[in-house]
């Protein structure tokens, strides 16, 4: 059974995020949240290439990707789950939620350490936030993020079946909190207890560094009002904010594919970083 999930995690992971993505790919068009500043075409072309690289990659490197990892680990009755007698219905439960745990921590380690900042700046220097905006990842960012998945798997022992499902809820909570679209307020503000919304992690994305240091979670918004790290909305308001980060507005720096790739390489660290000093507000760039 578990060699048989292996072989068609591909297609079941495929098949959703192809789906996933053509509803929110729709639902942009149909109702924007926020009008577009640089050209949709070029940031397409150029974040779904580095996707298509990134895929290559993790399936050069990883053959059977953190599902392989935790078919080893149950092999072995590695993780804190194998240790528990739990009913498999609660040990997928518990499992999704620490496997959404370990990734929030990943996410608040790379803005609290300088150098893994420089590559997660490469998702927030785009110019624009939209569904592409949520896959677009530099390389070695990816293949960090998979090692890291896989150490978090050893640890807590989620079943293949788990590690499959949440690995689909990540990616459909992804496109759907980077997406330019929004709900009805009153709405959105009870979905939004319940699974990260687009106007939650919006704020993320902000020029503005303290707005970029909160509102980490991916998929379940739960993290940063329990470590304090929750903001409600931009000072600015949704269409206010500015996108992106301060120093990086040039397309051939942020949006085209080898400015894309080299972007962690080059001098400038910015503000951004969570450290301890007061925030103070910079100037903002023209776009």
């Amino acid at each position: 059974m578990t060699n048989l999930l292996i072989t068609y995690e591909p297609m079941v992971r495929g098949g959703a995020f192809l789906g996933i993505f053509a509803l929110m790919a729709a639902w942009e068009v149909w109702a924007p949240c926020r009008p577009l500043v640089a050209s949709k075409a070029l940031r397409w072309r150029n974040n779904l290439a580095l996707v298509v690289l990134n895929s290559l990659l993790l399936r050069a490197l990883f053959p059977t990707a953190a599902i392989g990892m935790a078919a080893f680990a149950a092999r072995h009755g590695w993780g804190v789950l194998h240790y528990l007698d739990a009913p498999v219905w609660l040990a997928t439960l518990l499992a999704l939620i620490a496997l959404d745990l370990a990734i929030w921590l990943q996410h608040v380690m790379l803005h609290a350490i300088p150098l893994l900042w420089r590559l997660h700046r490469v998702h927030h220097a785009d110019l624009d936030y939209d569904l592409t905006t949520g896959a677009r990842f530099h390389p070695l960012e990816i293949v960090l993020s998979m090692l890291i998945r896989c150490a978090a798997i050893v640890v807590i022992g989620p079943s293949v079946v788990a590690v499959i499902v949440f690995e689909v809820l990540l990616n459909a909570t992804t496109m759907f909190n980077h997406g330019n679209v929004s709900l009805p307020p009153r709405f959105e503000r009870w979905v939004r207890w319940l699974v990260v919304t687009p106007d939650m992690h919006r704020v993320h994305h902000s020029v503005d560094d303290d707005e970029t240091n909160s509102n980490f979670g991916f998929n379940l918004p739960w993290w940063d009002r329990l470590f304090g790290t929750y903001r409600a909305a931009p000072r600015g308001g949704q269409q206010g904010m500015i996108i992106g980060i301060h120093g990086f507005s040039s397309p051939s720096e942020v949006i085209c594919l080898p400015g894309i790739l080299t972007l962690p390489f080059r001098s400038q660290h910015g503000g951004y970083v969570i450290n301890r000093r007061a925030w103070s507000a910079p100037e903002r760039p023209d776009h």
